[in-house]
């Protein structure tokens, strides 16, 4: 029996031979167990007491013998059991001292003092930095949750560091006067037609300083319902119809605000291989970038079609897509609302949406590579050689077969991964050189455009350029320049230039013909030709022709008056002078394109 009453343990034959560590017994500090203590059942992971000597605890079949617990292994192995470590966020539990006082934030239990941590203090001491297991005297009090944190939390963390922002105010930073004043000068750059409320542009400022205020307190209460897109089509190449949802410029800014903070959580993240709607990066890089791979002996493709890829988008698997990278559940409960915000048809119904991602949003071209990121990983995991503008994407192989068992294996995992509808009649696994890509082929090498958008081409300049508009030649001029400059700079990176002095002529005579319709009858016409230069005994040849527009056009006389010098004054565009100025450029001052002699091909 030991001095207290207590039946013997099984350590107390080793009572005069203290086996434990010289570190132990060279301690100062003794530890702090005795009688009415509670401790933790390592079976049950419960706390039991021991009420008295020579008692039995509850979840124990041996007697206890309290002087004899050798206190620092058990405080080692019990730690994880008392949950030292929890989420930092969580509040401070009874027991814990609520002061501004720092060591109160160290674990200290309740009917401990913190006096003996001071200097000078000659009393009892202890490891304020370390939580107690046992407070004599008193119950066993939760610990605070400041230890450790949790995975969400380190996840949390991590975000921030990698992004420099903090998830608990990205509505915030969204919502905020530089972000919003940026989005608002891109949407009013960019222009666009009035949603479902009928408001423009030039109303929008009168009406955001009026009620912006209202708006931005519903945005950050999560009570903001956006308005419907209106529904309008436009035609396809093919003869179909796309069709697109305009948002009210209200819905605009938000949707360009929210997609300015965004973009730099999301795009560091995109594969190197996508290029579409990504700032730095072209539709003629990832050209390029088919080129560099056919150079390489990847003659062999796979050219997968999304059918109706933005009306087919499961909502489910964008937002889980969105709440990997977005932890400020506002801004997902905000896309959310603009994804189910309905369809304003032109008959004036209003449809919900289900799935898909309206275009023409400012916030759309960022949720479809978000969207198709998972299938660029996949096929950066498989080591395929890709490029992918948006929804439209070359896989490329080397052979025929390693092509068509690609395309399988690729339209299984669009189909079912991703939950996308795989156009089974446009896809293919084929030959290089019979695959199209961003209105381009790869022939023997070599970037050309494909045949549908020289047609597309020929045919727009047949509407700018019809007898029948009725607009005056300085609006049809304007118009026709707009459209070949921009027509250039696209598909200018051909390098096919045998055609480009062809497609110069045709529209230089489209422009005579447009001015031998204005000039009707027949004493304009020789007025003006007399006026251009042609000798009056030869105007008579021409002013009594009953020969057609397009025929007189292409006569001699016509072409004298009409040069190609006085053409280029009135604002007729030369694609011969832009498609070298893009390939070879305009470094030197004294640069003359019409010296430059190119024959063949470039």
């Amino acid at each position: 029996m030991c001095e207290h009453g207590c039946r013997a343990s099984h350590n107390e034959r080793y009572d005069g031979l203290n086996i434990r560590p010289r570190q132990l017994r060279s301690r100062e500090t003794p530890w702090e167990g005795s009688y009415g203590s509670k401790l933790m059942s390592r079976r049950t992971e419960r706390p039991y007491k021991v009420d008295g000597t020579g008692k039995l605890a509850r979840h124990s079949a041996a007697p206890c013998s309290v002087p004899e617990i050798n206190g620092p292994v058990v405080q080692q192995k019990f730690t994880s059991l008392l949950r030292e470590t929890s989420r930092p966020s969580s509040p401070l539990k009874a027991g814990a001292l609520a002061s501004n006082d720092p060591r109160a934030m160290r674990g200290v239990s309740r009917g401990h003092s913190t006096e003996s941590n001071e200097p000078g203090n000659t009393g009892r001491t202890h490891n304020s930095g370390r939580a107690e297991l046992v407070s004599r005297g008193s119950t066993a009090t939760a610990l605070p949750e400041t230890m450790k944190p949790s995975g969400r939390v380190i996840a949390q963390r991590l975000l921030q560091l990698e992004h420099g922002t903090s998830s608990e105010d990205l509505l915030e930073r969204i919502l905020s006067p530089e972000n919003l004043q940026a989005a608002w000068l891109r949407v009013k750059a960019n222009g666009g037609g009035a949603g479902v409320d009928g408001m423009s542009i030039a109303q929008f400022p009168d009406f955001a300083r009026q009620y912006w205020e209202e708006i931005r307190s519903r945005l950050l209460a999560g009570t903001y319902h956006p308005a419907p897109v209106r529904r309008v089509f436009i035609p396809k190449p093919n003869g179909d119809l796309r069709p697109l949802g305009i948002p009210t410029v209200l819905d605009r800014v938000i949707q360009q605000a929210i997609a300015q903070v965004l973009t730099p959580i999301f795009d560091p993240h995109f594969s190197t291989h996508s290029f579409g709607f990504r700032y730095g990066k072209r539709a003629h890089e990832a050209v390029r970038s088919v080129q560099a791979a056919a150079e390489a002996g990847y003659g062999y493709a796979v050219d997968c079609d999304l059918k109706s890829f933005f009306d087919t988008v499961k909502f489910d698997r964008l937002m889980k897509l969105l709440a990997r990278r977005i932890l400020d559940k506002r801004v997902l409960r905000l896309i959310g609302a603009y994804l189910r915000a309905g369809v304003k048809l032109p008959e004036g119904k209003v449809e919900a949406t289900t799935q898909g991602v309206p275009q023409g949003g400012p916030l759309s071209p960022l949720l479809a590579n978000i969207m198709l990121d998972p299938l660029d990983k996949e096929l950066e995991r498989r080591g395929l050689r890709f490029a992918r503008y948006a929804d439209d994407f070359l896989v490329l192989v080397k052979s025929l077969r390693a092509a068509q068992r690609v395309m399988q294996s690729i339209s299984r995992f669009v189909e079912g991964r991703l939950k996308l509808v795989v156009n089974r009649q446009k896809s293919k696994a084929a030959r290089l050189s019979e695959c199209t890509f961003l209105g381009f082929q790869i022939l023997r090498g070599r970037i050309v455009w494909t045949e549908k958008a020289l047609q597309r081409f020929k045919e727009r300049i047949q509407e700018i350029t019809s007898r029948s508009r009725g607009v005056s030649t300085f609006c049809m001029l304007r118009e026709l320049r707009r459209y070949m400059v921009g027509w250039m700079n696209y598909f200018g990176l051909s390098q096919a230039y045998r055609i480009i002095p062809e497609l110069d002529q045709w529209v230089r005579r489209r422009v005579r013909m447009y001015y031998w319709k204005q000039w009707k009858r027949a004493r304009t016409r020789r007025r003006q030709l007399i006026r251009l230069g042609i000798h009056p005994a030869e105007v008579y040849k021409a002013t009594r022709s009953h020969r057609g527009y397009w025929f007189m056009a292409g006569t001699s006389i016509v072409q004298r008056a009409l040069d190609n010098h006085w053409l280029k004054e009135r604002g007729v565009p030369s694609l011969r002078q832009q498609w070298i100025a893009l390939h070879y450029g305009a470094v030197n001052p004294k640069f003359n394109p019409a010296a430059v002699n190119l024959t063949g091909t470039a």
